[in-house]
């Protein structure tokens, strides 16, 4: 499908949207001349293959005023395709671009990043307009999947998990997952996967983002595997200004926007991560093969139990399991009281790819690691849900 559709005839143009898309969005861009601008919608979509676009840009190279007749019509007939007109902005112009339904008007000596910035905020509004669309009778089913990543302890990979099932999940569903870092005083999403995000989820929680999920995408970070990220503060005293209501309703807004919220929260049951299982639909506990960490455990189930606020969903992580370590999977299970949904054995690969900024599962290196990641994966896999599934929580061996 070719996600974006540029009218132009201006090849340096062109080759800066390339630049903008690859690496960072997902999708091709087809490029148009302008006298498809003389018909309408029909005469684009004769020229393009697949389904119709997500993003529509017009210019440079093109007369404005053919330009905003044709976004008049596809502001009418298909208003989920985001519309882009490349010319020298003034006053007047900007005016009856909008009142065609143009989203934004930009010069052509806007540079690349800026232009990444611009699509990726246009592909947003597209599929939010695309989810509005749809019946009223499929709202209840359009709500995300909140899987929240916990660890009553720190040091056990709880990161390293959330990323890469992120990863994971963005290959099954992509640009339809995004990654929460609720760590709220050391989270290392953003450097868990090489990110360097000009927006933080301090800024995300206040103003007209808490308020509006259009404005709330603004403050997304894409990542070139086809995710979102909601990176941390960037101080750890930014986190006074966060409360458990600010952590409520951002969830919210984005389950009602994504198929999957993965949620990595920070050590302990703070009020945070307690408002943030109020509100998942699963839980992935990782543990380490160490007695503190599976203690630890131990006394986390019971504490939720008593506050019942263990999500349906339960995934156990079995994080560095090593033969050699003297606990065995069978002890692990024993104390905890639950079985080890998967194993994630101790890995050289795993760490590597953690420092790199570049998930074991982004970078399909062959480990046994990424195996019992991918295995975790699997587990929120529709196609896997919809299989038979003779035991859920089955014997894992450490191998």
């Amino acid at each position: 499908m070719s996600r974006f559709v540029a009218v132009t005839a201006v090849r340096d143009f062109e080759g800066r949207i390339r630049q903008a898309i690859t690496g960072a969005l997902h999708g091709e861009l087809q490029t148009l001349s302008p006298e498809v601008l003389s018909g309408g919608p029909d005469d684009v979509f004769k020229q393009l293959t697949g389904a119709p676009p997500e993003v529509l840009i017009l210019g440079p190279g093109v007369n404005p005023e053919d330009a905003l007749k044709l976004a008049t019509v596809f502001d009418l007939q298909y208003p989920e395709i985001s519309l882009l007109l490349v010319a020298e902005p003034n006053p007047d112009l900007v005016l009856r671009a909008m009142h065609s339904g143009i989203r934004d008007v930009v010069t052509s000596e806007i540079g690349v990043n800026e232009l990444r910035i611009l699509l990726e905020r246009a592909c947003l509004a597209s599929a939010s307009r695309r989810r509005g669309m749809a019946p009223a009778a499929e709202g209840t089913q359009d709500r995300g999947r909140v899987i929240a990543v916990m660890s009553p302890k720190g040091g056990v990979g709880k990161t390293t998990i959330a990323t890469n099932l992120a990863i994971g999940l963005g290959k099954v569903a992509p640009m339809s997952v995004v990654i929460v870092d609720l760590d709220l005083q050391f989270g290392d999403v953003a450097s868990g996967l090489l990110l360097e995000p000009e927006h933080s989820i301090t800024e995300a929680v206040h103003g007209a983002a808490s308020q509006d999920s259009m404005v709330l995408k603004a403050f997304l970070t894409v990542h070139p595997a086809g995710i979102y990220a909601l990176c941390g503060p960037k101080t750890p005293a930014e986190s006074d200004f966060i409360t458990a209501e600010h952590v409520s309703r951002l969830i919210n807004q984005l389950a009602s926007e994504f198929k999957y919220v993965v949620v990595d929260t920070a050590p302990g049951l703070g009020e945070h991560v307690l408002a943030t299982l109020e509100l998942a639909t699963d839980g992935v506990w990782v543990c380490g093969m160490d007695v503190p960490s599976i203690r630890g455990l131990h006394k986390c189930f019971s504490v939720l139990r008593e506050l019942q606020l263990l999500p349906q969903g339960r995934h156990t992580v079995l994080n560095f399991a090593d033969r050699k370590s003297g606990i065995s999977v069978q002890d692990v299970e024993a104390t905890i009281g639950v079985p080890v949904d998967t194993v994630v054995p101790r890995s050289r690969t795993l760490p590597f790819s953690t420092n790199r900024g570049i998930p074991i599962l982004q970078s399909n290196a062959r480990d046994s690691a990424s195996k019992g990641l991918k295995k975790l994966v699997d587990r929120f896999d529709p196609q896997w849900i919809a299989a038979p599934q003779t035991k859920l929580h089955r014997r894992v061996v450490v191998s």
